[in-house]
């Protein structure tokens, strides 16, 4: 026995090359921090085998618990940690656990263990970064293999490796997709891909979006974030050519669990944020969950604040195995929101005798300047199994927004010497509210050797949109020497005012049929939208109406080449877009259009727990919304008028990597040739390049945990974002020079220290490292936006 007995400790590691080595694939486990006794007694619940284990051997040792997708090897190991326990594989389905005690051991009851894996979730947490299903492509948990679209996952693990707080964040290493639209402006998740806007959805369903009152929630109340790229209609409705990222929250699960976060960074940021879960009832038919977060701080801007309140708690009912209905609420309230840094192209990205205009510049005035937001949701996701043919499920949720919005903003420069810029003043109070529903039959069925995967749906979405605006004349500001206090706004005379209600009602019918005969994959789709949008335009006591209708489709074929892992496809697909809110002068925004054909490559090599994904598209959009920047009695307004057309053609490709259960890699490249192929209401603005669409980007992010040695514990991570230039106005004159930001993590496995710090861990995350200041994107030469500078945070976190 002395043979097995291992000297290092806290770690545990196999004794004992010869064990049987088990397939690479993982088993879902979702096993929290407790007893050594509780925590193989789950593991033999959760793998529905039968588990044996001497009580009175394992004492008082506690587990540090495992959760997400391993093979058993992985699972146990992780298991074991900090315990002084390890193991041998006697054969392929039997373990024997050894306990260290001094010059001895103490040889544990054997462990089956079978060697059957289960499928991943796309609704549980997994392990390392290499998603292999989702549910966003075609509502339903399918291979992300199969599946002829490019979908990108960004899951648990990697938000909390890069201390991600917004969903933007949370994809900076995601492949083509820029999230620093406007800069430093975290008032909104403005995500750009393929050189289009890409929409925000949460749990399938898409958020609600206002010119003040948009949708926004954290990223820590997320399992997932999945990005499908390009057009995709058939089964969302509305969605932009550049796509969707959908946000998976987190669900009540049936073993209790918890975690809580506390957080103290750059800018005097303070937050603290929990995690609850677990079972109500002894039989586990009705779960919870309830996480919630708080935070403080002040911004790269001065005299800025960042403040938000927000709790989701949640609950399962499982009356039976083939039902379930979750209940989420949310409840969320944003006193302070930051700041709205908008500066001129002179003294950013075009040269300024008086001197380049500081990052930290504040443009307002705190005697005026205030941002709040509430934001309230209630949402459920139903589903019923009729039988193995048939399931249902709905998708419902009601949310509401109110802002209190007042703020002065900058418009062009006095003149290209001056470090004068003129100002103006914006005073809107805007409400949001609506109801969205999904209603989903699901049927699985065989036609001779062909099997279907077929899906009907009808969605409904009842928006309702109230806003009232006044544009006001206010004193320049000298970014060369600041003061406030006396901002000169004049409130008696706005320059330009808007007051208008709008209602938004689309109604759509789609259908899907996933077809598989043998290796080959033919997704097929349509849909057919109603739409009527109701415009009341007050100051000019005048109502208008648009009712449109539209039907969209998509085709995907694939072959997947299971011995090797390798799937080539091809696929088109067209959205249609309804966008609430009016034009400058009133008018309701019409509809845009797209298309988009798209041929790619998966490879999912055995063995390894890698994706890697390349595609190359073409994407075309119509009624494309143009906007400029113009002088109304000595104020700026922007204009958006709705008359051209866009094209993208370009590449995407991404490597995720989780090689070693503690190494896990991105890479990632994209190329975008953009072009406006239609002006509109500015001139001459054909064959150039849209704004904030760089040619060139790409990442790479790696990190490592050490699981043996004087460095147990210890994690390290960094990573690289880069963007080629863009053009910083819609002539293409001026140039918003290229950038390369660098990030780096370090953490600490507590329970290596002590035992009984088992789910406890501290992290160090940096990004741009190296402080770079930088101009993240211009829209037009009066409206440029300074990249975040270096930020530091250090989290201290206890999962139990």
């Amino acid at each position: 026995m002395a043979g097995m007995v291992l000297a290092q400790a806290p770690a545990a590691r196999a004794a004992g090359a010869d064990g049987v080595q088990l397939a690479q694939a993982g088993q879902g486990y979702d096993i929290p921090a407790q007893s050594l006794t509780g925590a193989i007694t789950s593991f033999g619940r959760q793998s529905g085998l039968q588990v044996t284990l001497d009580a009175a051997v394992a004492g008082d040792l506690r587990s540090p618990g495992v959760r997400g997708s391993y093979t058993p090897e992985e699972a146990l190991r992780r298991l074991l940690q900090g315990t002084g326990v390890t193991y041998r594989f006697v054969d392929a389905r039997t373990v024997t656990l050894t306990q260290v005690a001094g010059q001895g051991a103490a040889v544990l009851d054997p462990l089956e263990v079978d060697a059957n894996r289960q499928v991943e979730s796309p609704f549980r947490p997994i392990a390392g970064y290499v998603a292999t299903r989702n549910v966003t492509g075609s509502k339903s948990d399918v291979p992300l293999i199969e599946t002829p679209q490019t979908i990108s996952i960004v899951v648990r693990d990697q938000i909390d490796a890069q201390a991600a707080q917004t969903v933007p964040q949370s994809l900076r290493y995601t492949s083509g997709m820029m999230t620093d639209r406007n800069g430093l402006d975290e008032r909104a998740d403005f995500l750009y891909a393929r050189g289009f806007k890409v929409d925000s959805y949460l749990n399938g369903t898409r958020f609600l979006g206002g010119t003040w009152a948009t949708a926004q929630i954290d990223a820590y109340s997320l399992e997932r974030i999945e990005v499908l790229k390009g057009p995709s209609s058939v089964l969302y409705g509305q969605a932009s050519p550049g796509g969707i990222a959908n946000g998976i929250s987190k669900q009540p699960l049936e073993d209790p669990a918890g975690e809580v976060r506390l957080q103290y960074g750059e800018y005097n940021r303070m937050q603290a944020a929990f995690d609850l879960t677990g079972p109500l009832t002894q039989d586990k038919d009705v779960l919870f969950r309830i996480t919630g977060l708080g935070r403080s701080a002040d911004t790269q801007m001065e005299q800025t604040k960042e403040e938000r309140y927000w709790i989701n708690p949640a609950i399962t009912f499982r009356p039976s195995e083939d039902t379930t209905l979750t209940l989420l609420g949310s409840y969320q309230t944003d006193p302070a929101l930051g700041g709205y840094q908008r500066l001129p192209a002179y003294g950013t990205v075009l040269f300024n005798p008086s001197g380049e205009i500081p990052t930290d510049l504040f443009v307002g005035d705190p005697t005026f300047d205030k941002q709040e937001r509430k934001q309230y949701s209630l949402s459920s996701l139903f589903e019923h199994r009729f039988d193995d043919t048939f399931t249902f499920r709905q998708n419902a949720r009601f949310m509401r927004i109110d802002t209190d919005f007042g703020y002065l903003y900058t418009g062009n420069i006095m003149s290209p010497t001056s470090s004068l810029i003129r100002r103006s003043g914006v005073i809107a109070d805007e409400t949001n509210d609506g109801i969205t529903v999904d209603n989903q039959m699901q049927a699985k069925f065989a036609t001779g050797d062909v099997t279907h995967t077929a899906l009907v749906g009808l969605d409904y979405q009842n928006n309702r949109n109230d806003s009232v605006v006044d544009y006001l004349l206010a004193n320049p500001i000298d970014y060369a020497n600041p003061t406030y206090g006396n901002p000169g706004i004049d409130f008696d005379n706005p320059f330009f005012q808007q007051s208008s209600s709008q209602r938004f009602e689309q109604t759509g019918v789609y259908v899907q049929d996933q077809m598989s005969y043998g290796n080959w994959h033919l997704s097929l789709g349509g849909r057919h939208d109603w739409l009527d949008i109701d415009t009341t335009d007050r100051l000019s006591n005048t109502d208008s109406s648009l009712t449109e209708k539209k039907f969209t489709g998509k085709v995907g074929l694939l072959y997947h080449f299971t011995d090797i892992g390798l799937a080539p496809y091809a696929s088109y697909s067209e959205a249609f877009e309804p966008i609430a809110g009016t034009t400058t002068d009133g008018r309701a925004f019409e509809p845009l259009t797209s298309q988009q054909y798209e041929v790619g490559v998966k490879y999912q090599p055995k063995g390894w727990n890698t994706l890697f994904t390349l595609s190359l598209y073409d994407i075309t959009q119509q009624n494309v919304a143009t906007t400029t920047t113009r002088e109304i009695n000595g104020g700026t307004v922007n204009f958006t008028d709705q008359s051209g057309e866009v094209s993208s053609q370009g590449i995407d490709f991404e490597i995720r990597a989780s090689p070693f259960d503690n190494f896990n890699v991105i890479a990632s490249y994209a190329y975008v040739d953009a072009e406006v192929t239609k002006a509109g209401n500015i001139t001459g603005t054909e064959g150039k390049t849209p704004v904030y669409v760089p040619e060139h980007s790409g990442s790479l992010w790696a990190d490592y945990r050490f699981l043996d040695g004087y460095v147990a514990g210890l994690g390290l991570g960094a990573g690289i974002r880069v963007n080629g230039k863009t053009w910083a106005d819609a002539m293409n004159t001026v140039e918003v020079p290229g950038y390369a930001v660098y990030d780096a993590a370090v953490s600490y496995d507590l329970s290596y220290l002590n035992p009984d710090l088992a789910g406890a861990k501290f992290q160090i995350n940096a990004t741009n490292l190296t402080d770079k200041i930088y101009v993240a994107d211009c829209q037009n030469l009066t409206n440029c936006y300074y990249g975040a500078r270096r930020k530091v945070y250090a989290t201290l976190s206890y999962q139990w």
